[in-house]
């Protein structure tokens, strides 16, 4: 039984990551085929550095990431902190509303979004895209966050505040470096989402304003090439390096948890 558990482990694991692995292989390749192997070059990683229009994406992606990243860390933060720390009224409802941007599918979410521009006359670019992302984006830092402050020790600050340390003081002094890596963590996460992101930019940005993801879903009209494969390469190596720094901080955030306790 149990070998037949660990080969049906390994079937799905190759299932869900052969793909993967035909992407980045084929990246490598010196022909224009993403099917049949004719040699290794790095020929395809050199063009994306000649290519204006990628960069012009690229800029544009960076710029909605950190900007919606930035924004929804400082709202997600606070939230988070008011929920866990603050009995208020519809405390029980804005807690339940976080989650719908993250349950309901991207493309409703998308298709809500842009009818709301267009019924407050917003103008799609940009600015639109990083409101969207922010939506969403605000949702996990929160729940992140939330994360974090549970088992947190509040006599720390009770004996901040009995030495003399007004309210700010104590939150830069303890508050924050304590929260602080469930912080990083969310801000990490939020940032991976907001590049990887493809139907809500689809539908909020405007003419001009192409994110990445936008920009490899047009070269896909022209067909498949290994020049696809190493743009999808190199996000998935963006991908995986902000996850694992997620998880690394995430795994701090646990590990003083177990300390604390």
């Amino acid at each position: 039984m149990k070998r037949v558990l660990e080969a049906n482990i390994g079937l799905v694991y190759l299932f869900l990551y052969i793909p993967i692995l035909a992407v980045v292989v084929f990246s490598f390749n010196s022909g224009e085929q993403i099917s049949v192997w004719e040699g290794f070059t790095f020929g395809w990683y050199a063009k994306l550095f000649e290519d204006a229009a990628l960069w012009r994406a690229c800029r544009n992606s960076l710029i909605v990431a950190g900007v919606a990243t930035t924004i929804a860390t400082v709202i997600g933060t606070t939230t988070a902190l008011a929920i866990e720390r603050y009995q208020f009224r519809f405390r029980t409802a804005l807690t339940r509303c976080l989650y719908l941007p993250i349950i309901i599918p991207d493309i409703v979410l998308a298709i809500a979004l842009l009818t709301f521009y267009v019924q407050t006359r917003i103008p799609v670019g940009l600015l639109s895209v990083i409101i969207a992302h922010c939506v969403f984006n605000i949702a996990y830092v929160t729940i992140v966050v939330r994360a974090r402050l549970q088992g947190y020790d509040n006599t720390l600050e009770e004996a901040a505040r009995d030495l003399g340390a007004n309210e700010w003081q104590t939150f830069w002094r303890i508050t924050f470096p304590l929260i602080a890596p469930g912080i990083i963590g969310g801000a990490l996460l939020a940032f991976t989402l907001s590049i990887d992101d493809f139907v809500i930019t689809f539908f909020t940005a405007g003419v001009g304003y192409t994110t990445l993801s936008v920009h490899i879903y047009s070269l896909l009209k022209f067909g498949i090439t290994p020049k696809l494969n190493a743009i999808s390469t190199m996000l998935l190596a963006n991908s995986i390096v902000f996850i694992l720094l997620f998880l690394r901080f995430q795994g701090r955030t646990t590990d003083s948890q177990k300390q604390e306790a």
